[in-house]
């Protein structure tokens, strides 16, 4: 009777101590999960502050009119977008890095469109009334760019 009782005990043990073993195991792997996730999130702020500064130097040559420096520092944006979509996400975050590529595409292109259109101004190709407009839609494509990101971002804290 008492190595039955003896044997239920041992079995009892074992039993609670897998079922606890594999609780740690699962709770292991979403703490891993949620770690990956911080690490990816951190690494998408770290270069967008970088992103804001270069941006900074960008604005800055717009307002001294200096398409060289506006060049310099669009490539030094680019040279960070392509850093941000070039990061790898964990598997639930992969449409967030999506709408980070889709919004550092639309930079990309609105920057691009800045130079050409001081360059345009520069060479004194570009008249008033198509100036206007070309800048309208600059600017217009620059705020969906940042809207993307917005949006991503808004996305990315709902996870």
């Amino acid at each position: 009777m008492k190595r039955l009782v003896a044997i239920a005990c041992i079995a009892l043990v074992a039993a609670v101590g897998l079922t606890g073993c594999a609780g740690l195991e699962q709770t292991s792997e979403e703490a891993k999960a949620q770690a990956e996730n911080r690490q990816y999130m951190s690494d998408v702020n770290a270069t967008i502050e970088q992103l804001s500064q270069r941006l900074d130097g960008f604005e800055g040559a717009v307002s001294r009119g200096d398409v060289v420096t506006m060049r310099t520092q669009a490539d030094d944006a680019f040279r960070t977008l392509d850093s941000l979509a070039a990061l790898q996400p964990p598997e639930v975050l992969k449409d967030v890095q999506q709408g980070y590529v889709d919004g550092c595409n639309q930079l990309k292109g609105a920057l691009n469109d800045y130079i050409a259109l001081y360059t345009d101004v520069a060479n004194g190709s570009a008249n008033g009334g198509a100036y206007a407009d070309r800048l309208a839609a600059v600017q217009e494509a620059y705020n969906a760019g940042v809207d993307k990101l917005k949006a991503t971002d808004e996305a990315a804290t709902k996870l």
